[in-house]
């Protein structure tokens, strides 16, 4: 499989991954982003999302607890780990070498980074 870069996207990789993620977030938090985009920069691979607090997470935010947040929803995607790399490892076709997860506040994103083992 040919590798990612920033202009091609043979077979909608993109959309793939995208849809891959949201739909683990939906599955274990019980509520996903309501937008994503996924982005490919050599052997990077960047997924960033819009929405998707649950209810309690808004609650948590009001009450100016955000580290609160990002620190329960930081642990949560270390837990999830091998589910998301694995998925993003399916859809390209290549080893996840490191991956780290961020969430963002004003406005709320999150993103998910992917270093990609690299092509032969």
């Amino acid at each position: 499989m040919s590798e990612p870069t920033s202009s091609v996207d043979p077979g909608g990789r993109r959309a793939a991954i995208s849809n891959a993620i949201v739909g683990l977030f939906k599955e274990f938090y019980g509520k996903g982003p309501t937008a994503a985009k996924t982005y490919f920069n050599d052997d990077w691979v960047f997924c960033v999302m819009e929405g998707g607090l649950t209810r309690n997470e808004e609650t948590f935010l009001a009450a100016g607890k955000h580290d609160l947040v990002r620190g329960v929803r930081l642990e949560f995607q270390e837990i999830m780990r091998d589910r998301i790399t694995g998925a993003v490892a399916e859809i390209v076709g290549r080893p996840v070498l490191t991956y780290h997860s961020q969430v963002l506040f004003e406005p709320v994103r999150f993103v998910e980074m992917f270093l990609l083992e690299p092509a032969e």
